[in-house]
């Protein structure tokens, strides 16, 4: 972002990522690329933006791939690439050409992580690289009378051994090879490699980098957002998905249901687009959870910080009475808030009058970058279910600004004679709100 332009935004920008900075040190993230990352030249901005991640005291492992590295090394020696449902068989001339790809890969990609260029993201970079036979492999063996020969599965992951390369610092990088007790060396799949590891360590986040923007749905729009549930409705779906799609898609499944927090398929061709999915509230790819990120609960005395945070914009506005934090401490059992991924993004509050069974729906407001999700529509609703539990017939709302958003919800516009007496007696005729009232 350009700070000589924009000053405002810059500052904007920053502080909004700082509740992720704060929440990301110490936190393991596991990020998978394919060697298509390395073969078209991209990777030395994917560098920068590891560096970026190590330096804010994320706990980095990286899985690389190698799969256009090895095919080109397979036609360079006339060897036939066979694949059996989708999986390489590797005989013995293939493993050696598998051993030599996956070495060359890994070099340049050491290479390019100890990279320390002035004036670019790597300046003073310290990023030390560890390496080691952190994956113990079996043979996938025969699958309908095919021997897959040299091609695994991951058996198990040292996860001691990588905590221990992690705390001195270090980032851990994982090819896609696996060594058996016995000596033999197996090929072995990025994603596997990838899944299983974050399932051992029970990391914070696993991303992979495809080649498309995400999981879309059958308009081509971006599902930002997918619980494992939503997940299995998309792979069950009858429109057919991209490739990468298929392959991703069910490992992020597997890792979310196994306790891995979040899943992240991104695209490895947008710049960025890394830092841009896990340092904002959109994101720019799809995020695969378990169960929603949403929780909608009754306020506490803790959450004063975060609907002041809401609706201080709105009074300065002047859409909302401005409420001193005093006073909303006093009335926070009043309160409910909406959480997304353990933050506040949106509020409000119910105040019965059950002499006239009737509630006010008060201090209603929602994040400005999250009024596109039904947020406002759940804290309506949920309001609306706490009032009927109250034996009350009706709920009012007063506004200046927001008249359309309730009348398409079925309020009515009516007139300050229709409050109840005791609301009726404190009605601001300077500001001259409007009343819409809805039976319940």
């Amino acid at each position: 972002m350009p700070i000589k332009t924009n000053p405002a935004d810059f500052v904007a920008w920053f502080r909004s990522v700082a509740p992720y900075i704060n929440s990301f040190r110490g936190k393991t993230f596991v990020i998978a690329f394919g060697g298509e990352m390395v073969a078209d030249g991209k990777f030395v901005e994917l560098t920068h933006d590891f560096n970026l991640l190590a330096a804010l005291g994320i706990r980095l492992v990286l899985v690389h791939g190698a799969r256009p590295q090895i095919e080109q090394h397979l036609a360079g020696k006339n060897l036939e690439d066979t694949y059996h449902q989708g999986i390489r068989m590797t005989n013995t001339e293939a493993m050696q050409c598998v051993k030599e790809s996956v070495g060359r890969v890994r070099v340049e990609i050491e290479a390019l992580l100890s990279m320390g260029l002035a004036n670019s993201p790597m300046a003073n970079a310290d990023i030390r690289v560890a390496g080691g036979n952190f994956i113990t492999a079996q043979p996938i063996g025969v699958i309908n009378g095919v021997d897959l020969q040299h091609t695994g599965s991951v058996r198990k992951v040292d996860v001691a051994a990588l905590n221990d390369r992690m705390e001195f610092g270090e980032v851990v990088l994982l090819s896609p090879l696996g060594y058996s007790p016995t000596g033999e060396v197996f090929n072995l799949t990025l994603e596997d490699v990838a899944t299983a590891t974050a399932i051992a360590l029970d990391a914070d986040k696993l991303v992979f980098l495809m080649d498309t923007d995400g999981v879309q749905d059958k308009k081509g729009e971006l599902l930002k957002e997918l619980t494992i549930a939503q997940a299995q409705a998309v792979l069950s779906a009858k429109h057919p998905l991209p490739d990468d799609v298929s392959l991703f898609l069910p490992c992020a499944m597997r890792a979310c249901a196994a306790g891995v927090t979040r899943t992240h398929l991104i695209s490895r061709h947008t710049d960025g687009a890394m830092l841009q999915e896990l340092f904002s509230d959109d994101g720019i790819g799809t995020m695969v959870v378990e169960s929603t990120l949403n929780t909608l609960r009754d306020a506490s005395i803790e959450d004063v910080g975060g609907i002041l945070n809401l609706l201080i914009p709105l009074e300065e506005q002047g859409i909302l009475v401005r409420r001193s934090r005093e006073l909303l401490e006093r009335e926070i059992e009043r309160f409910v808030v909406l959480e997304h991924d353990h933050r506040i993004v949106g509020c409000a509050a119910l105040y019965p009058f059950p002499d006239e069974a009737a509630a006010e729906l008060a201090c209603m407001a929602v994040d400005e970058q999250c009024r596109d999700r039904g947020y406002g529509e759940a804290i309506l609703n949920h309001m609306t279910a706490l009032a009927k539990t109250q034996k009350l017939k009706k709920l009012f709302v007063l506004t200046t600004r927001t008249a359309h958003w309730f009348l398409e919800r079925g309020f009515k516009e009516s007139d300050v004679t229709e409050l109840p007496s005791q609301k009726k007696s404190l009605y601001n005729y300077q500001r001259k709100s409007k009343v819409f009232v809805r039976k319940i």
